[in-house]
């Protein structure tokens, strides 16, 4: 398996123990603010280039 692909299973195995021991609002809350945290924590300048790079770019 490739580091991608590890990275997604694990991913989807931590989101499905989540819904199973948390109510599903906290697991969702929980899969969307992390994402939109790290975004934050980001300066403008690693912003732009992120809304600049397109998909197939990302995994470089």
């Amino acid at each position: 398996m490739s580091k991608n692909a590890k990275i997604a299973a694990g991913g989807v195995a931590v989101g499905l123990l989540l819904l199973i021991w948390l109510p599903w609002w906290a697991s969702l809350l929980i899969v969307l603010g992390v994402p939109a945290a790290a975004y934050l924590t980001l300066d403008p300048a690693q912003r732009r280039r992120l809304r600049r790079t397109t998909r197939k770019e990302l995994g470089r």
